[in-house]
């Protein structure tokens, strides 16, 4: 029996152990694309509970901010709100997931757990509700120390660049500050999520519009004129370090109509009239292809995630609002509309450097199969790529399954790796359990004869995947030296 989260956690083979603690364990992380607020780093926040770091809860605003995924395992065990998103004491909602967690067997967030208690706070041993009250204090008491300030925790984690997730209305105020703070030694950048300005079947969208032209200068009379207050926006991103973007659909559009019909339907979104289904979709496609220009121009990378269906309890979403654990894959189809929408911009010779995430793990073949047809004479190894397992995929099974639709389909050595895609600071472990199971899988290959023993080969490759593939693909080594 192997002990419990060793050293050699999820290392079954010498080649395995070998690969990552020679190769991937040394290298640094870069977490391109994550949802942590970038104030905190310019403030170099000190959190005073794990609760408050782990969990999160009701922010000043009324809004709620903290890791849906916690919320959704304990409400799936029965805890009441009150202990997961409610007022209750934070010790109390500590011990809550404590009790919880040994119930979730198999899932990552047990092993996420556990990889956090052992690097930041130095506890091997199981939680559980016997004792979590003890845990819980010597966490906070350790969460007390410089070390464990939020650019402590970054440090400790061997974070060079972090891309935050910023809306195009956003004054970046945060990232001025960070640049212009020489004692910060992580890079942070922004990245560009403009999905408030697609959404016109949204009734915030108006509302939206008002302040997008109030920030860009323009006035948004035509749907020209909202291209030009974006493009306005890109350029104001790219003079703070902008190297990519994000974009979360339901599904992937494309749906042409003439510039006259999106005139129309920018009037009606803008005077707060109902948009039809097909109206949304063509004003979606348009925009999105119109941004995908100006992000081929500037070399960024655009990231689509798809395969989303958001907010599905209407009861929660009203008293708790978006994020809070209420999302869940989408089955519909993507590949005609992928195949599609990449074939416009390819034609205009405006295809960007572009990584596709889709929620639903089936769509895995259909992406790796569409992005191959478009990677001819691309300016860098893996311009399409397909992204790591996201979101209700990032356990085990998943990212075993992402890497093997990704060997079986494209070429694995060009893969820019894992994200955090989280709201913790503590989430960097998500990186090593990436890695560990990117090792293992390719001991595997070699240990059963599918692989040469060229640990030279096999090291570059962890190597690369872990972070060199990153930094080149994303442009990040023209600002990390």
């Amino acid at each position: 029996m192997k002990p419990f989260m060793d050293k050699d956690f999820l290392l079954d083979t010498e080649t395995a152990k070998v690969l990552y603690h020679e190769h991937a364990e040394k290298m640094p992380v870069i977490d391109y694309h994550c949802h942590i607020n970038p104030m905190e780093i310019a403030l170099d926040k000190q959190y005073r509970t794990i609760t408050e770091i782990w969990l999160g809860g009701k922010m000043e605003d009324g809004s709620y901010f903290g890791d849906h995924y916690k919320w959704r395992l304990m409400r799936s065990n029965g805890v009441p709100e009150q202990l997961v998103t409610g007022d209750a004491d934070p010790e109390d909602k500590f011990v809550a997931w404590a009790a919880t967690l040994p119930n979730a067997v198999g899932n990552p967030l047990y092993h996420w757990t556990h990889l956090e208690l052992q690097r930041y706070f130095g506890v091997t041993e199981p939680l559980n509700e016997k004792n979590a009250r003890a845990i819980y204090r010597r966490c906070n008491e350790i969460l007390a120390t410089k070390e464990m300030s939020v650019r402590g925790i970054i440090e400790k984690s061997n974070v060079k660049l972090i891309c935050t997730t910023d809306d195009p209305i956003d004054t970046l105020e945060a990232h001025e500050r960070i640049q212009n703070d020489p004692t910060c030694k992580v890079k942070v950048l922004p990245a560009f999520r403009p999905d408030k300005a697609m959404r016109i079947d949204k009734p915030e969208f108006a509302g939206y519009m008002d302040k997008l032209e109030a920030v860009s200068g323009v006035k948004i009379d035509s749907f020209d004129a909202l291209c030009a207050a974006m493009t306005k926006r890109i350029d104001y991103f790219e003079a703070h370090g902008c190297r990519v973007s994000d974009h979360g659909l339901d599904r992937v559009l494309c749906s042409i109509v003439s510039e006259a019909e999106l005139d129309e339907i920018l009037r009606k979104g803008r005077a707060g009239e109902a948009v039809s289904k097909a109206e949304y979709e063509a004003f979606h496609t348009a925009l999105l292809l119109a941004c995908a220009k100006e992000y081929a121009k500037r070399r960024w990378v655009m990231q689509l995630h798809f395969g989303c269906i958001r907010n599905n309890s209407e009861k929660y979403y009203k008293l708790l609002g978006a994020d809070t654990g209420y999302d869940a894959m989408n089955d519909g189809t993507q590949a005609e509309n992928l195949a599609a929408f990449l074939n416009l911009l390819e034609s205009a010779g405006a295809l960007p450097r572009t990584i596709l995430y889709s929620l639903n793990p089936a769509d895995n073949g259909v992406i790796a199969t569409v992005m191959g047809a478009f990677q001819t004479n691309a300016e860098v190894p893996g311009k399409m790529q397909i992204g790591s397992a996201w979101w209700f995929n990032d356990h085990k099974y998943g990212m075993e399954q992402q890497m093997t639709d990704l060997m079986d389909l494209g070429v694995l050595g060009n893969f820019v790796g894992m994200l955090t895609d989280s709201r913790s600071y503590l989430s960097y472990t998500r990186h090593e359990y990436f890695r560990r199971i990117l090792c293992q899988k390719l001991g595997r290959l070699v240990e059963n004869g599918e692989y040469p023993n060229d640990l030279e080969t096999l090291g570059r490759i962890v190597e690369n995947i872990s972070y060199y593939n990153t930094l080149r693909y994303f442009r990040f080594d023209e600002v990390i030296k």
